[in-house]
């Protein structure tokens, strides 16, 4: 007599223990539906029924990780499709041939990121570098296995919430993720207009601006001086970019063969070539500083031929011995920014200076030049005041 369940629910499945072999045991409800219990004590859900006349076997799921009402309902399913003449392996066996987000990430990677994204040059970060790290650190382990068409709004909301403690990276990391997306829909892998990275809210990132002062400055430049003989090149890299605005890459990875009388022409800088004019003390930097035989590199390295490969390390010490734990490299180009404001420079000039291609890059120090405003205006005023009410 086959083992027969009057109905397989979760109490009776968990009644029915191992008996030394595997044993099925029969739905009494629904015919065909049962479950197989190993003499190891796992319990599978199954389902015997016939597709075109063939009689199949289907294993629906484990116990434990799906229940019997799940299992039961996947049964139904399987049963409504194999009465149409539809073997739903076929179907399964479709599914596991269709790309997921890994086959797009490498995709993207290999095909999309090279041609159209500014590569690593000299050991310098770049874009492809940051896409990459995107891709392989944050997005394959998080949604890599999921099929391309099969990923909701809803996943792709919950990939960035579990980055809300970085929130620069989990916005870069959503603005990859649309770019893959837009490019699935060219590519045919999900309908148009289906991207689904829509309407999900970046987190607000609070733009960290510090500016040396000029009694901050002063300290600084003592510091510098006395470090100098400890390490030359790592001084000269900081004063270079004080004293041009420069962004890290610009200074760190720049060769002789790009320095000119009274500038520096950068071949390939962040936002393509541009020329860096340079102002006496500058000049005087460069001039101080010993060129090497067979070594292209302003900043040097210890070894011959190299350049310097760390700075932040030198700068902790610096910035420590100055009082200015707080200041970063990237703040000594804010700082020139800011000196310029002071000085009376317009915004456009200092995007000039600074290298920027859009406007509203440079307007983020645009409260700044208030404060330069407000001392004209107040100049302005006192004088025509004067006029206005001359003493008596």
């Amino acid at each position: 007599m086959p083992n027969r369940i009057p109905k397989l629910t979760r109490r009776a499945v968990e009644a029915i223990k191992p008996n030394g072999a595997d044993t099925l045991y029969w739905d009494g409800e629904l015919t065909g539906f049962g479950l197989r219990v190993r003499k190891s004590g796992r319990k599978n859900y199954v389902l015997q029924t016939r597709v075109c006349g063939k009689l199949c076997w289907f294993t629906i799921g484990q116990h434990g990780r799906i229940t019997a009402d799940e299992a039961r309902a996947a049964a139904l399913e399987i049963l409504a499709q194999a009465k149409k003449g539809i073997d739903p392996r076929d179907a399964d066996a479709k599914r596991e041939a269709e790309p997921v987000m890994a086959d797009l990430g490498r995709r993207f990677l290999e095909e999309y990121v090279p041609v159209h994204c500014k590569p690593s040059t000299q050991g310098k970060p770049s874009t492809q570098g940051e896409y990459r790290r995107s891709v392989e650190l944050f997005i394959d382990p998080a949604i890599g296995e999921m099929r391309i068409a099969g990923v909701e709004r809803k996943d792709i909301a919950k990939l960035h919430f579990d980055l809300r403690d970085k929130p620069y990276q989990a916005n870069r990391t959503l603005g990859v993720l649309s770019k893959m997306f837009s490019l699935a829909e060219i590519w045919g892998l999900r309908p148009d207009g289906s991207n689904p990275c829509r309407h999900v809210k970046r987190y607000k990132e609070s733009k960290r601006e510090r500016f040396l002062s000029a009694e901050e400055t002063e300290r600084l430049g003592e510091v510098l001086a006395e470090a100098e003989s400890e390490m030359p090149s790592a001084v000269a890299a900081f004063r270079l970019l004080l004293l041009t605005g420069c962004r890290l890459s610009e200074i760190q990875f720049l060769c002789w063969e790009y320095v000119r009388d009274d500038c520096i022409e950068l071949p390939d800088a962040k936002t393509g070539g541009r020329v860096v004019p340079l102002g006496p003390e500058a000049r005087a930097v460069l001039a101080a500083l010993p060129r090497e035989e067979d070594n292209p590199w302003v900043i040097r390295g210890r070894l011959p031929g190299t350049h310097l490969t760390d700075l932040q390390r030198p700068w902790r010490r610096i910035r420590a011995r100055a009082g200015l734990e707080d200041v970063r490299i990237h703040d000594l180009r804010h700082s020139y920014a800011s000196r310029a404001l002071a000085l009376g420079e317009s915004l456009t000039m200092i995007g000039k200076l600074l290298g920027h291609t859009q406007v509203q890059t440079t307007a983020r120090y645009a409260h700044l030049a208030r404060d330069s405003i407000q001392s004209a205006a107040a100049r302005i005023t006192g004088s025509i005041g004067g006029n206005l009410a001359p003493d008596r």
